[in-house]
């Protein structure tokens, strides 16, 4: 889009999700220990290697309303984001589901 600085470019397109991401996490089904368990292996496991997109799949809240894993996976991403260690953080699309789409940052890399 030529007439369009990338950012608001970006805001036409929609939001980057699940087809966007070089790997999913898949959290669906599983206990809020087990999820907050992956979300930290995944953002130690990163800090060794390349910087990568992931796409983050939640459970929607059951019917008749409940606790999903929203609040805290969200809240283990935006200390991974304040610690520098994720790039980019929002949320999934609405097509996509409930989740995150976030880009780790990786290894950093040396001062010469």
């Amino acid at each position: 889009m030529p007439h369009f600085e990338e950012f608001y470019a970006n805001k036409f397109r929609g939001g980057l999700g699940v087809t966007d991401a070089e790997s999913v996490l898949d959290l669906r089904g599983v206990s809020r220990a087990k999820a907050e368990a992956s979300i930290q292996d995944m953002l130690e496991r990163s800090r060794f290697a390349a910087p990568k997109a992931v796409a983050i799949r939640l459970d929607p809240p059951p019917e008749g309303g409940g606790e999903t894993l929203f609040q805290p996976v969200g809240k283990a991403l935006l200390d991974a984001k304040k610690r520098g260690w994720i790039d980019r953080l929002q949320t999934l699309p609405a097509q996509d589901g409930l989740g995150f789409y976030v880009v780790l940052a990786g290894k950093p890399e040396r001062g010469a």
